[in-house]
Order: structure tokens, then sequence, then C-alpha cells
């Protein structure tokens, strides 16, 4: 750990042996790991198996509320028991409650997929923290960020939100005194634990940065493909037999 302060990168999509060495290298103590699509338990357990003395691997889930023409996500700590995608927003924010996880708004106003200033100014003793600098992004869509936190009086945070090994590393939010583990990540965002968000800025760091974004492409285009109309129903979906109906009244299809 570094000193008297916590190194946390809050949101990776992407996790194995060469992810954690990149995050020691650049001396994070923390990886909240949040792939897209993927139940909780497989999440935990492959981030109970990698992480090590070094680096502390913490799951999460990056939730899809409604539906695919009005996506809002919400980035949630601290899960108990699995959350599905396309449920109504506010089914997914009473079980978070439920579970006192902790609740962070990541890449406001971007694109449909996120919330807006508007919705962060109605929920904001709802969320815990929104999210600053996003290293997948431009600066004008994280000056954005800081300006909707900043509005609302809420903790920022910042992540590299890799999708590619590559970007891990490029940003962080540091926080003050021991917040590594589960339990006390999901304490210091919910409590407000004084952090600062730190971003790499050399023109490697940059190049990458731009292939993310150019990821979004893949995403967008066949990756979506893929999930509608070629995998069949995804492991998150609130009617997979996995949930056992209990999120058949909120499902939004």
């Amino acid at each position: 750990m570094t000193g008297a302060r916590t190194r946390v990168d809050p949101h990776v999509k992407v996790l194995d042996e060469r992810v954690v060495e990149r995050a020691r290298e650049a001396g994070i103590d923390t990886l909240v790991y949040a792939p897209h699509f993927t139940r909780l338990p497989e999440i935990r357990a492959r981030a109970e198996r990698h992480s090590t003395d070094a680096v502390t691997v913490v799951p999460a889930r990056e939730v899809f509320t409604g539906d695919w023409g009005n996506r809002r996500h919400l980035l949630a700590l601290g899960l108990s028991e699995p959350v599905p995608d396309f449920i109504t927003f506010e089914a997914a924010l009473a079980e978070f409650d439920r579970q006192g996880a902790a609740v962070l708004v990541p890449h406001p106003e971007f694109m449909n997929v996120s919330l807006t200033r508007a919705e962060v100014g109605a929920y904001r003793d709802r969320v815990d923290a929104v999210e600053t600098y996003n290293a997948k992004l431009f600066d004008h869509h994280n000056d954005r960020g800081a300006r909707i936190a900043a509005a609302f009086d809420l903790p920022g945070f910042g992540s590299s939100y890799a999708h590619r090994r590559g970007t891990v590393g490029a940003a962080w939010t540091e926080f003050e005194g021991d917040v590594r583990g589960e339990d006390a990540l999901v304490e210091a965002f919910r409590t407000g634990t004084p952090r600062t968000v730190v971003r790499r800025t050399d023109p490697a760091t940059r190049l990458r940065r731009l292939v993310e974004f150019a990821h979004l492409g893949y995403e967008n285009s066949y990756g979506k493909l893929d999930r509608l109309f070629l995998s069949g129903m995804e492991a998150t979906h609130p009617r997979h037999i996995a949930y056992d109906g209990r999120f058949d009244d909120v499902a939004v299809y």
C-alpha cells in the first residue's frame, strides 16, 4: 500500500494476471472489477482468484437499468446478492439500498447510457459519488462530470474504465487511509472519505486512451449485435432462471 493512502481503480472491465501486474507496477492497491453482463457469483469468484498480497480485487456490478433505448448505468459495490440488468431504475436503487451497497454514477451524461445532470440532482441522496475522470473518455466529457459532481456537492472518483489491459494504470482514486478490501472501500464511498483523483498524461497513456475510446465502436456494433441476436439470453437478464422470478415484476422486457 502507498503510505497512508490507498490507490483504487474503481472500475475495470478486464481481469487476468497481466492486468493485476500492470496495477501493481502502477502502485494501485485495489482494482474494482465490474464486467458487463456477468453475474455476481462469477465476478466474485474471479476477483478472489486474482487478488494478491499487493493488489486486492473487489467485485462489483455495473447494472444496466431500463431498456436499450433508455439505459441508465449504475455501479454498485458491496452487493451480497445478484442484481440483474434490464430492470427499472427505481427497482435497482431499491435493491442496492436493501443490500447496503455503495452506488456510484459512472460516465455521467455520456451518450444514452448515463444519468443526466437532472437525474443526478434528483437522486443525489441515493448515490455516493459521481465519476469526474474516466480514462476512456475525452476531456470535455470529464469536465462535464466534474461540474455535475460540484453542482450537487457529491464526491467524485476517477477510474481507468479499462476494457483493454493497457489502460490499467491510466487513472485512479487515491483515498486517505487504509481502504483495502470490499467492506472498507464500500464504507469509504458511503461516508465520503477524502480522496484525490489522479491521472497520467504522458504520450503513451494518451495513445492508450484513444485506443480505448475507439473500442466503443466494437462495443456498439458487433458487440451489441452479438448480445442482442447471436448469444441468446444474457446471464444477467432478469428473466434468466438464475433469478428465480424475483425480478419479473420490474423487468423492462
